[in-house]
């Protein structure tokens, strides 16, 4: 067996959505980094291995769906995947991760033992199955994005696993007595609509469900996603889960097979399509930070001084026994505000000096986490996490000393929208005069108090100044159309057309133009443009700029929330 050893400043552990977003920011930002994920793909329960889409608090507020890297990662499949291919939705995730230089890739790759430094990890070594070597990787600073924590055991860091009595924060959801049970995990199906009826002949070990009250109040109709075929909650939701997963899978199959064969659910002309063999998890083990999110401050709106992520998704608090509860259906939504700030300070160790984490293991409770754990959040936590270590890294510091002001503010300037603060603007910016002076808000989006940007008919905006200014670069944030109706890669293909496209409110084709010396010279000029947040490098002094947006990819109007420079 090789072993190799690789120095950067930030080492990710785990490529889901969230590791994915904590990579991309730290290094957009001039970290070197490496991120580690034990499967072939990126995106974790979004991934072609899982297939769960990406649900935030837009379920709740379609006012605010997350913006950010999540959302260009979104609006590249919207513009590619034009055949909703999960094997090209792996690309989008994987090519987004390779187009930084500054990352390094491990894919195939078991983080499996540490080196400590006092409380600081010095360096982790995975196992990579498809080279048979061993990297391991020093670095200043550390985020589990792993989901199940697993530098937790590793390290010593402080971690909880399972329901914490009710009296402990005053949680109301919460059971009389805190136990270790947490929510299970799922096996998911797809299936395909064709156009004449299809047979199922299902294999021999898979469970029999004869009649529709085998699966009383399990939803089994065309558009479901089966989240429900899902066990663990009171088992060992790591150490047990092989042995969950011969479970799900014999429920899955019999699942499949009763629709089917056992009465008329509107399957007849439907085919299996897909199955899944790797669980999705909901819960496992969860960091302690310097704070612990708890029930009552979802409930609040989570207005945390250092809020630097939101969620928006019900405390969706699965039963453990998961598809054996047998009290009803197998969750209890209980509402909670949308959007609900996340704290800086749950994202760090409260023991560990050097290690931050992002993603279902943060720093809540299991009444917290039930809101915070689905995947739009966790991008969200994700590329706070990676904007957070790249300050660290440049001004030497640890997690817990990074100003959270300078996160929010270096948040929002990358178009990630941080609920409850106000965008400063730079000095050069804050003494532009625009045509559209709404432009100056700061917010890129649509919020109850009104639509913060610029719609024209002619699709020009002037920025000028009283004097000639040095411009070294121009910030452009379109509208994507966040309270869109959610475009999702599929949990099922059926055979009518879905909407799943690039939003027809985003701007296609632009100029920019600058006055030099007189005279207006081009420096930006875009014809195919897909993206909502757009930052381009230049090298211009001018007291005016133009930008004329001249197509849409459908809307007549044109649209813009910002327009700025530095």
């Amino acid at each position: 067996m090789r072993n190799l050893c690789h120095e950067v400043d930030f080492c990710v552990v785990g490529g889901g959505l969230a590791g994915v977003c904590a990579a991309i920011s730290a290094a957009r930002h001039g970290a070197k980094v490496a991120i580690m994920q034990d499967r072939p793909v990126f995106g974790g329960n979004a991934s072609s291995e899982i297939r769960m889409w990406i649900g935030g608090a837009a379920v709740a507020n379609p006012l605010y769906r997350e913006s950010g890297i999540v959302e260009e990662i979104e609006l590249e499949n919207y513009y590619r995947n034009t055949s909703l291919s999960f094997s090209v939705w792996d690309s989008v995730i994987y090519e987004k991760v390779k187009a930084e230089k500054n990352i390094k890739v491990f894919l195939n790759c078991v983080a499996q033992s540490v080196t400590m430094d006092g409380d600081k990890i010095a360096s982790v070594t995975g196992y990579q199955l498809t080279t048979e070597t061993y990297h391991t990787i020093k670095a200043k600073l550390f985020a589990d994005c792993s989901g199940d924590s697993v530098l937790a055991p590793l390290t010593g860091a402080e971690f909880r696993i399972g329901r914490e009595a009710a009296s402990e924060y005053d949680e109301s959801i919460e059971p009389e007595v805190g136990d270790s049970k947490t929510m299970g995990m799922s096996c998911l199906i797809q299936a395909r609509e064709t156009t004449s009826p299809k047979k199922f002949i299902p294999p021999a070990w898979a469970y029999k469900y004869p009649d529709d009250e085998s699966l009383k109040d399990r939803p089994h109709e065309p558009g479901t996603n089966w989240w429900w075929i899902e066990l663990g909650g009171d088992k060992d939701s790591i150490h047990d889960t092989e042995e969950l997963r011969d479970e799900l899978l014999k429920i899955a199959f019999g699942v499949w097979d009763h629709v089917k064969n056992c009465g008329d659910h509107g399957f007849e002309n439907w085919e299996l399509d897909w199955v899944g063999f790797l669980p999705g998890k909901r819960e496992s083990r969860r960091y302690v930070g310097d704070h612990v999110v708890c029930q009552k401050e979802v409930e609040a709106a989570g207005r945390f001084e250092d809020v630097v992520a939101y969620g928006g998704w019900t405390m969706d608090n699965h039963f453990p026994e998961g598809f054996y509860y047998d009290g009803g259906h197998p969750t209890i939504y209980n509402r909670c505000p949308s959007p609900w700030g996340l704290p800086y300070r749950s994202l760090y160790s409260k023991n560990i000096t050097n290690l931050m984490f992002a993603g279902r293991n943060i720093s809540t409770t299991h009444a917290a986490l039930s809101s915070s754990r689905v995947m739009g959040t966790c991008s969200l936590l994700g590329q706070a996490v990676g904007t957070a270590a790249s300050i660290a890294i440049r001004d030497g510091l640890t997690p817990r000393e990074v100003p959270y002001k300078e996160i929010q503010q270096t948040l929002m300037d990358d178009d990630c929208y941080v609920p409850f603060i106000k965008k400063e603007h730079n000095p050069l910016f804050a003494r532009a005069k625009l045509s559209h002076e709404e432009l100056k808000s700061g917010i890129y989006r649509e919020t109850e108090t009104g639509y913060h940007g610029a719609i024209t008919d002619d699709g020009i905006v002037t920025m000028t100044f009283d004097k000639p200014e040095k411009i070294s670069e121009i910030k452009l944030v379109f509208d994507s159309n966040l309270p869109r109706e959610y475009y999702n890669m599929p949990c099922e293909f059926a055979l009518y057309e879905p909407d799943y496209r690039t939003p027809t409110t985003l701007v296609k084709a632009y100029t920019v133009t600058a006055t030099v010396d007189g005279v207006e010279v081009p420096v930006v000029t875009e014809k195919n443009n897909y993206q909502r947040f757009v930052k381009i490098p230049v090298d211009v002094v001018t007291d005016k700029l133009v930008l004329k947006m001249t197509e849409t990819w459908g809307d007549e109007k044109f649209k813009v929330f910002g327009f700025e420079v530095k």
